[in-house]
């Protein structure tokens, strides 16, 4: 199941790393976070080294619909009534500004990446008020943002938030670029992370900073981010023979799907889970790609499938991403992680504020992400829902199996993995590991395979 992203494109290969390396910055992960903030760092003239333990843009971002945009679903009223207005702007600021850092470099470096603004929509076939509130608060905050009752879907809205000035492209093109003025080694796992030493499979790399920038932090202490995080899957199909939006649309509602151009196809998306659960449980049950493809014939009658593939995203307590110093006990660790939906334009945002840290410069942006903000309400009530997802996959492995057959244990923390028929894959339920039919392992925060029973 390959993306739209994949088809056609290579990205050039790079050695492995070979014996032991010293630089100012290690990044972690060669995806667009990784290889975005090595290039700030290199332009602020400090020296970066890139490890990926497969090749660049292997991971996460090549699964994106890539969106760049600063709508990220329901965020700003929240931001405004949880948080205060100070750290909502800062949110607003740098988002939008990532946008328009987006189209500065792609025009700069003349990247042919299929760039096109668009207006990028929030819909809901049944609420208004929260849609009002949202395009409000947005408004507020210096978007360029509207509330109205008509679009371009095929289906009648109860409303629609609009911002206007939103970007679409194409992820690989201009990450094949930008990664050619970075130093980036592949094939070279790390193994561990000890003070400023780095262990790889291929040889130790000592930096003075180390940034984590591999989807979800694999170090469980310091940092905690295995108890703050879970990740969820979500799927997308590619139609032709449709009628294509000018915008790209998000429903709100529990069932909406996500709608986004491409060439002459259209990107329908939906169906969201967390990744290792029983799939059948969740409101249209069964198979998501069944699902969408229902939806597809419903919405556009003669339409064709293209493509299918699926995304795995982190999701944080509060909703909000985690940028910036990994732990107090770790001031010279980085991370970007907890991107949610939004990895596109937040790989962005973090590329720009961790070479400020790194390069010594204020950012008051940091507040609002930073891995140590305040403890909120929502925080508390998905940290009680995530630690019983936890202890439910660790006490299987310890409880009679009956007639089931017996499935393995993730390597990381030992939860009970679960199997994936859909995809055919043994997936985490607490913290997300992905895993073959054979144990071979496809999605961390897990580093190894595990053993099949």
């Amino acid at each position: 199941m390959e993306s739209v992203w994949m088809k056609h494109m290579e990205i050039r290969k790079r050695e492995a790393l070979s014996g032991d390396r010293e630089a100012p910055v290690v990044v972690i992960g060669a995806g667009l976070a990784g290889i975005l903030t090595a290039y700030y760092l290199e332009q602020a003239g400090i020296r970066a080294l890139v490890l990926e333990a497969d090749r660049i843009c292997s991971g996460q971002t090549k699964n994106t619909t890539a969106k760049i945009t600063s709508q990220h679903n329901l965020v700003y009223d929240y931001l405004i009534r949880t948080f205060g207005r100070s750290m909502a702007e800062h949110y607003a600021r740098v988002n939008e500004e990532a946008i328009r850092e987006y189209e500065r470099l792609i025009g700069e470096k003349a990247i042919d990446c299929d760039f096109v603004r668009c207006p990028a929509c929030l819909y809901s076939e049944r609420e208004t008020e929260v849609l009002k509130r949202e395009a409000e608060a947005a408004k507020s905050l210096g978007i360029k943002a509207s509330f109205r009752t008509d679009c371009e879907l095929p289906f009648p809205v109860a409303g629609v938030t609009r911002f206007e000035g939103q970007a679409r492209f194409h992820p690989l093109k201009f990450l094949a670029r930008l990664a050619e003025e970075v130093e980036v080694y592949e094939q070279t796992k790390v193994l561990r992370v000890e003070d400023h030493r780095v262990e790889t499979d291929r040889g130790c790399v000592t930096a003075e900073h180390i940034v984590f920038a591999a989807h979800y932090p694999f170090v469980n202490v310091p940092g905690y981010y295995f108890a703050r995080m879970y990740q969820e899957r979500s799927y997308v199909v590619a139609l032709e023979n449709v009628e294509r939006p000018e915008g790209m649309y998000l429903g709100i509602d529990r069932e909406g799907l996500s709608f986004r151009s491409c060439g002459n196809m259209l990107l329908l998306g939906g169906g969201s889970h967390r990744t290792g659960t029983n799939q059948k449980d969740r409101p249209g049950g069964g198979c998501r790609y069944e699902m969408l493809r229902r939806k597809a014939k419903e919405l556009y009658p003669g339409c064709h499938e293209v493509l299918r593939w699926s995304a795995q995203d982190c999701m944080t307590l509060d909703g909000l991403p985690y940028i910036g110093r990994f732990s107090r006990a770790k001031p010279d660790w980085y991370v970007a992680t907890g991107f949610g939906k939004w990895g596109i334009t937040t790989a962005m945002v973090s590329a720009r504020i961790l070479t400020a840290l790194i390069d010594g410069r204020d950012c008051p942006e940091v507040d609002i992400f930073s891995p140590g903000r305040r403890f909120t309400a929502q925080a508390a009530k998905e940290l009680a829902v995530h630690g019983a997802h936890t202890v439910k996959g660790l006490m299987k492995h310890l409880l009679p199996a009956g007639d089931r057959e017996i499935g393995p244990n993730c390597p990381h923390m030992g939860c009970r993995l679960e199997w994936n028929p859909e995809e055919g894959t043994y997936d985490c339920p607490c913290h997300g590991s992905r895993f073959d039919k054979e144990g071979h392992l496809i999605d961390g925060p897990a580093q190894t395979d595990c053993r099949r029973r």
